[in-house]
């Protein structure tokens, strides 16, 4: 890592306006219409990764819970989603020095990076699986809208040994860091078979199932049950914010996509629940 890099958006344009002033609006709209669920310090949180268009609303949902969260201290956030254009073994992580959206441009943590990758052979450097990947890319803008002084670590999942990975981040979190885990939920059902699906999914997700959930639907599983065992470790709870499909959100009923807003927090007593759409 003796280069200096910048990783360049690759789906601006498509999956979110390529243009500033549009993108900011269009955040901050998703973000004022989205519910503070008043969870208290958030820890971690599950978030969609769709075209703004469909999953927008429900990663809002997600995002809401970090407004006004800064507490003085710069923190890392540790962003982990599925590799869907590039083969990947266990943990890919990036290169680069920087991750640029049209809202700018995100450090990331050299540092942590270097000490993940002297964990051993679980993580690699690997930058040709970032670069046309849109899973971390689009949970940006809402990261740099709503969080102030941080910065990255991205992390895009295969098959990792959910135990190490899950220990490595168990033992490096600072009470300031955040994870991210991006992943949409079942593809291309018909509305009513999905919505039984991620419902089932998100239920066994928020009980700490992970053997339940591990027979469920998403594409990023992986670090959704890596998530899952990283709050086993740390006594984190989690709380389902929201749920719809793209045919709540698209209108399209017939072959859907499912996304799930989940916060994960550290003390329990605030009921878990769910947006009930449909």
């Amino acid at each position: 890592m003796n280069t200096s890099t910048i990783r360049p958006p690759a789906v601006a344009g498509t999956f979110y306006s390529d243009r500033p002033d549009k993108l900011a609006a269009a955040v901050e709209n998703l973000l004022d219409q989205a519910q503070d669920a008043g969870l208290g310090p958030v820890r971690a949180l599950i978030a969609p990764h769709a075209g703004y268009r469909y999953s927008g609303p429900i990663a809002a949902s997600a995002f809401r819970q970090m407004q006004g969260s800064s507490n003085g201290q710069r923190r890392t956030v540790y962003l982990l989603g599925p590799a869907h254009y590039v083969y990947v073994d266990s943990i890919a992580l990036s290169p680069a020095d920087a991750f640029e959206t049209p809202l700018g441009r995100v450090a990331q943590n050299r540092a942590a990076i270097d000490e993940l990758l002297a964990r051993g052979r679980a993580y690699q450097l690997d930058p040709l699986a970032h670069e046309p990947e849109h899973s971390l890319e689009v949970e940006l803008p809402f990261l740099q809208t709503t969080l102030h002084d941080w910065d990255l670590v991205a992390m895009l999942c295969g098959q990792p040994d959910v135990e190490q990975v899950a220990a490595d981040l168990a033992e490096r979190l600072r009470p300031q860091d955040l994870v991210v885990v991006s992943s949409d939920l079942s593809h291309f059902y018909p509305y009513e078979t999905a919505q039984a699906l991620d419902r089932a999914f998100l239920e066994a997700v928020a009980a700490g199932d992970v053997a339940r959930a591990t027979q469920g639907e998403a594409c990023g599983l992986q670090p959704i049950l890596l998530l899952m065992r990283l709050a086993q470790l740390r006594g984190w709870t989690a709380h389902l914010l929201d749920y719809r499909n793209s045919g709540d959100t698209g209108g399209d009923k017939s072959r859907v996509v499912g996304y799930g807003a989940v916060a994960y927090v550290e003390a329990p007593g605030i009921p878990q629940r769910m947006k009930n759409s449909g």
